[in-house]
């Protein structure tokens, strides 16, 4: 059989993506293809190699074991190709190419900041920018679908490799009329009195606060476990409890209706930092980038970032 027996590479975008989607609508809507389209790929992909490729369960597709080989190929095939394409931009002095990132929520708000100067240094360069809670990340980083993943948690997984770049301090807020806002000290005695609002288990955030709250032999009450800064920030300001989170969500996202608490011993210390898989060689374009967030202290944007 010849290798354009076996598929295009649109036909292994197409497969890719539906199976990162789990729909065929989902992966029209992601690619801007009509279903039908997707589906007669599909079909001609299955057919021309005599397998099928997933089946339809309900609502959800359920890809066959050859279906699951199929992706992995498709995957590195498609993988090596974009290797091949960021080496030749490499001969062309960097001047074009992507760099992917996937984010933890919590990043979204400093790294923008973090990548306007890159993308005014390199004019040339496209950004893909994916965010998601920390189990998202982790899926996409162990599919190795990205050049960088951010985490203020490093994930205990094998094969990886991970670097610093930035402080990422915890602080706790209130809203003004909440009773420890009154006071001009608060220990971590205090904090254990009042309701707290809580980011969801697995998420780097909270790991940092119960680890550093277990080590001082102290334990919140917590009242609600919420998903998003956003949520949380809106909870506090309608007074439902005090809460942790990182100072760039304030420094960043806003500070209005909440205020900062002076606790004994806080900010919390916790580090940002980048994550990739040791089997993925870095681009040209990841190695260039990782070599200028690790100048960021050379740069006014690291004063930006790390002032809270």
């Amino acid at each position: 059989m010849s290798v354009n027996r076996l598929g295009t590479l649109r036909q292994f975008e197409i497969l890719l993506a539906v199976y990162q989607c789990g729909s065929i609508s989902k992966a029209a809507e992601t690619l801007n293809l009509t279903q039908p389209t997707l589906s007669m790929q599909l079909k001609k992909l299955s057919e021309q190699n005599d397998i099928r490729l997933y089946d339809q369960v309900g609502k959800k597709l359920v890809f066959t074991e050859a279906g699951e080989v199929f992706v992995q190929s498709a995957r590195a095939v498609l993988q090596e190709m974009e290797t091949l394409r960021e080496n030749l931009d490499q001969l062309h002095g960097l001047t074009k190419g992507t760099l992917r990132l996937a984010v933890v929520t919590s990043a979204k708000y400093f790294i923008p900041h973090l990548l306007g100067p890159f993308c005014q240094r390199y004019p040339g360069i496209d950004v893909q920018l994916k965010v998601g809670n920390r189990e998202q990340v982790i899926e996409r980083l162990a599919m190795a679908e990205d050049d960088f993943y951010v985490f203020s948690h490093v994930p205990d997984l094998p094969h990886i490799s991970a670097t610093a770049f930035l402080p990422n301090p915890l602080i706790a807020i209130a809203a003004p009329s909440h009773p420890l806002a009154k006071q001009t000290k608060v220990s971590l005695a205090d904090l254990s009195q009042h309701a707290f609002l809580a980011r969801e288990p697995g998420s780097g955030t909270r790991h940092a606060i119960e680890r550093f709250l277990h080590e001082r032999g102290i334990d919140l009450q917590v009242r609600m476990t919420i998903e998003s800064n956003e949520a949380i920030k809106h909870c506090v300001v309608a007074n439902l409890g005090f809460t942790i989170l990182s100072a760039h969500a304030l420094s960043f996202g806003g500070d209005e209706g909440v205020v900062k608490l002076p606790v004994d011993g806080f900010p919390i210390p916790s580090q940002w930092s980048f994550v990739w898989p040791n089997e993925k060689a870095l681009s040209p374009i990841a190695n260039v980038f990782l070599r200028y967030s690790q100048e960021l202290e050379q740069q006014v944007i690291w004063d930006q970032l790390v002032s809270v």
